[in-house]
């Protein structure tokens, strides 16, 4: 068996999770509710307040599945309880971030400044003006909004300037040799 796809899912209280005919596995909880299409071949059973994943056979295909689903679905269950969140840190002079209502603002040695605006169920935050967090309940949604976010201005090798995840390490180039 898939070491992911056996794994049990633990619906905490709070949250209720339907699983309908057409195989469409919807999760409602404190933050939200989500929904995900699953493969008809993979089918999900529920024993109390625990969520397994099934498969019908050991093919490669549906091993491949069997993990995935599960993961999906468990996303959606920490997501509608305790949500996700992305950090990014900006390195640059003059480079910051404002937030104002559901518009992000970056400061970023463009001759414009970068707006975004959030998805429905997500939402940015700017503790300092060179940190922003992005938060939701869809992990694909806040982790795709934070890479576009980065991918504005990526960080270069050579002085580190730029905006990175949080735990990211940039590999730093040394400058050019002068003659001697």
């Amino acid at each position: 068996m898939s070491r992911i796809g056996k794994l049990p899912i633990n619906v905490p209280g709070g949250v209720t999770v339907t699983i309908s005919d057409d195989n469409v596995v919807a999760v409602k909880g404190p933050k939200g509710a989500l929904s995900q299409k699953v493969n008809k071949d993979i089918t999900f059973t529920r024993d109390g307040d625990v969520l397994t994943a099934n498969r019908p056979s050991d093919s490669k295909p549906h091993k491949s599945m069997h993990g995935l689903y599960r993961t999906l679905v468990n996303n959606m269950v920490v997501g509608v309880t305790t949500g996700f969140q992305k950090v990014l840190l900006m390195e640059g002079v003059g480079y910051r971030a404002a937030v104002e209502g559901n518009k992000l603002t970056l400061s970023v040695g463009y001759s414009h400044p970068v707006v975004f605006e959030a998805p429905k169920d997500c939402a940015f935050e700017t503790p300092a003006p060179t940190r922003i967090i992005v938060k939701g309940i869809d992990k694909q949604v806040v982790g795709a909004l934070a890479a576009d976010i980065r991918a504005t201005r990526k960080p270069e090798p050579y002085l580190g300037k730029g905006i990175r995840y949080e735990n990211e390490h940039i590999r730093r180039k040394e400058g050019k040799a002068g003659k001697k």
